[in-house]
């Protein structure tokens, strides 16, 4: 497997940003490239599309079956393109239960490391520190380093020196630049596609990437990877429907690519639709999906687009199968309350009133079961992350029995009447992965 991990010691040490910077450089040589995200993010895939031309899939060694993950990679990469993933949080970071670390993904997909190290509070204890990440698991090939954060000359020749001691090689030196940071807000990055100035920024840090980067080396490790089999034609999520409406926007972006490359696999037809710009889903559409996002930053307008929400009424009155996630669940319900106490009339499809004004984290791997089978016939893994609470609930059906990476019972989760559905759990793919 042609490919690299983009990793770090811990959160916050610059592997996103050097990530798109590696990428867009790379591709200004000429060189083609397959991005992906390590684990359940849905916001930086955005990013790594824009960086490369490429749309990102997610690689996530808690939630994802191993056949499904060299699959991926497979069709990912095909016409011999390097595989390029940025893993999350640290190297050996993972789930509850300790699993699912980008570690694992790279010794699942045979990639050998970067580490990306924030070297800015620091000299020569880079040494141990990078010499413990290389010799903590011998499945795991650290291959090389980048220093980010390099504040002078002497201050890289010291990092190199401390380097060289334990024959690690410095891919590229990246210098102190406080332009080099992208903003944030609560569920991480601010997305792609409201950043004005995206464009000017990844080429900036392409520039900062290439200015010390030793790109020979760096694609020759990228080519040391061992055959991994893989199978593309494996089981899959299905379908929701053979024409399926999705909801993309930037109130509603957080649908994984993988999950739509499999629908697409399994011969469904995927058409989209914005409700921002007062858009109804395809009249023709058999099952309608509105994905996680920030409904509640622009619940206003949701709240006021006549021609979405006629669509999704005439839609549910046909009997179209309508499936909501996190923000899509929120829309989906009777009103949201946004963070300063107004409340938004939503769809009504559900009998569901969530708020932003009232906070509560709710973060972490999940099991999923479907109630009775309905909507789903399998058990599943996903993701729950949000910020919003449950106000009231009506009378209806319950969607999942839900438990914890640690396999503590959750209880019953997200609400169903008939064909249409919701829960604040983002699905990744069959359970199985980490059985």
């Amino acid at each position: 497997m042609s490919g690299l991990l983009i990793a770090a010691p811990s959160s916050g040490s610059g592997k996103t940003t050097i990530t798109l910077g590696l990428l867009r450089a790379l591709r200004n040589r000429g060189v083609a490239i397959a991005p992906g995200k390590a684990g359940p993010d849905y916001i930086d895939p955005a990013f790594h599309a824009a960086a490369s031309g490429t749309p990102c899939l997610n690689f996530d060694a808690w939630a994802m079956r191993p056949e499904l993950i060299s699959a991926n990679a497979a069709l990912h990469r095909s016409g011999d393109r390097i595989l390029v993933i940025e893993a999350m949080m640290g190297l050996f970071d993972g789930a509850a239960d300790g699993k699912g670390t980008a570690a694992d993904l790279a010794a699942m997909l045979r990639l050998s490391v970067v580490l990306v190290v924030d070297a800015s509070r620091m000299s020569h204890s880079v040494a141990p520190l990078v010499s413990g990440f290389a010799g903590f698991r011998a499945d795991v090939r650290i291959a090389g380093v980048i220093l980010n954060k390099v504040g002078s000359e002497r201050h890289e020749t010291m990092l190199r020196q401390a380097l060289d001691a334990i024959r690690m090689p410095v891919i590229a030196v990246i210098r102190s630049d406080k332009t080099l940071a992208l903003p944030e807000r609560h569920l991480g990055l601010v997305q792609a596609g409201e950043h004005q100035g995206l464009e000017a920024f990844i080429e900036h840090a392409a520039k900062a990437v290439s200015a010390e980067c030793n790109f020979e080396f760096l694609l020759r490790i990228a080519r040391q990877g061992l055959n991994v089999p893989s199978a593309a034609n494996i089981h899959r999520l299905a379908p929701l429907g053979s024409r399926i409406a999705v909801a993309r926007d930037i109130a509603f972006a957080f649908s994984y690519e993988h999950m739509l490359l499999g629908w697409r696999r399994r011969g469904a037809t995927i058409s989209f639709f914005s409700p921002l710009a007062d858009e109804a889903p395809a009249a023709d559409a058999d099952a309608i999906y509105l994905p996680g996002g920030y409904p509640e930053l622009h619940a206003g307008e949701i709240a006021g687009a006549q021609n979405f929400r006629r669509g999704m009424i005439e839609a549910a009155g046909r009997g179209t199968r309508i499936y909501g996630e996190c923000g899509g669940y929120m829309v989906l319900g009777e009103g949201l309350i946004d963070a300063g106490g107004a409340r938004h009339d939503m769809l009504g499809l559900l009998p569901l009133v969530t708020s932003y004004e009232e906070r509560s984290r709710h973060l972490g791997y999940r099991r999923v079961q479907p109630v009775d089978g309905a909507l789903f016939d399998h058990a599943m893994t996903a993701h729950e992350y949000h910020y919003s609470t449950v106000v009231r609930e009506g009378e209806a059906d319950r969607l999942f029995y839900v438990s914890d990476a640690l396999d503590i019972d959750l209880g019953k989760a997200g609400l169903r009447r008939g064909q249409i559905a919701g829960s604040y759990m983002h699905l990744i793919d069959l359970a199985g992965a980490t059985a």
